[in-house]
């Protein structure tokens, strides 16, 4: 009996250490796997303009300036749990600060970029500070108001803005005589700042300040009672949120080579709450998925249907919330954690 136990007792010792050495082998291939995963998709990404037409990669620079408008929104609504029915209006502010520092001041497309960011950031932290007060539905009203107030206010400051006209610009050509057209330059561009972009929000949410704007979405109180300032947090995360929407916004007015108030009324809030609900709350990847539908499904649902176009679209948004509830990123991946437990349960076996 008592050898039979020390037997058993030394297997289950044997057992255990063996899943704590499997457990980090596990960890580090999975890593490797999703390093893996975003170096093949940062090269295919480089590689598509070689593959495309240029209206195509017209679309697919839309869909990365989308991708970094959602990442704003969703390290507010996502990450920090502040929902914003208001983007569109800084979605605007942005393309206006690029349009109107080219046009009618003559300052370089590339310094505007960084500017409209700046704007954005201010206007952000200053809004986010008032509205500390309001959460969840009043919260949203509140960002809904900015979002009906600020084509209106574009279209009053006729002299800056040209009123309901917009302001036209000039597609940019690649700088240092690169054997690029247009559309390949900007594309480019986008997709290089939309990199840093990303790289930025995934160092800042793994660190000390993401873990603190996580906790504030997961309970504000318990977060307050370890020492986190939530007013300063929440501010902060506002006003980088808008900055980032902003920067999109820049991108846009660059690319479409066009701004006008209409362009940025509350259905593009809208659009962009949709694109994050659809990507994935909290996560970086999320933004990417929710990007290329709201830029292609619309599109789509156009071409099955062109007496009912929005009856189509709203079918597919059913059926996208019916199948995946947490989004694609969340559905893609629930499909990685079932495919790798099969793949240890094969190596366990062994």
């Amino acid at each position: 009996m008592a050898a039979d136990s020390g037997v058993g007792a030394a297997a289950k010792a044997a057992e255990s250490r063996g899943d704590a050495l499997a457990a980090p082998r596990t960890g580090a291939s999975g890593r490797s796997l999703r390093l893996g995963a975003v170096v093949a998709v940062l090269v295919i990404a480089a590689a598509l303009p070689l593959f495309v037409s240029g209206f195509r990669l017209f679309q697919f620079t839309q869909v990365l300036i989308y991708a970094i408008a959602l990442l704003g929104l969703n390290l507010l609504t996502g990450y920090n749990g502040q929902f914003s029915l208001g983007h569109g209006a800084f979605y605007g502010i942005g393309a206006y600060t690029s349009a109107i520092m080219v046009d009618r001041w003559g300052i370089g497309y590339g310094w505007t970029i960084p500017a409209a960011g700046l704007v954005c950031l201010v206007v952000g932290f200053l809004f986010g500070r008032p509205a500390l007060r309001l959460e969840g539905l009043y919260l949203a009203l509140a960002t809904f108001s900015l979002a009906l107030a600020v084509p209106q206010i574009l279209k009053y400051f006729e002299d800056w803005t040209g009123g309901s006209q917009g302001i036209v610009l000039s597609k940019p050509k690649a700088p240092l005589h690169l054997p690029l057209t247009e559309d390949q330059w900007l594309y480019f561009l986008t997709l290089g700042v939309a990199v840093v972009l990303f790289v930025l929000a995934a160092n800042l949410l793994a660190g000390r300040t993401g873990r603190a704007i996580v906790a504030i979405r997961d309970n504000h109180i318990a977060a307050e009672a370890m020492g986190v300032n939530n007013a300063l947090y929440k501010s902060v995360t506002f006003g980088v949120s808008a900055a980032y929407t902003g920067i999109a916004g820049a991108l846009s007015a660059i690319v479409v080579a066009y701004v006008a108030p209409d362009s940025f009324d509350v259905f593009l809030s809208i659009t962009l709450l949709t694109g994050i609900v659809i990507g994935g709350f909290g996560t970086i990847s999320g933004p990417i998925y929710g990007a290329l539908f709201i830029q292609f499904v619309p599109n789509w649902a156009q071409d099955i249907s062109k007496a009912a176009p929005w009856a189509i679209f709203g079918l597919f948004l059913i059926g996208f919330m019916y199948v995946m509830p947490r989004g694609i990123a969340g559905f893609l991946h629930l499909v990685w954690i079932r495919l790798t437990r099969r793949a240890v349960a094969r190596g366990e076996g062994r």
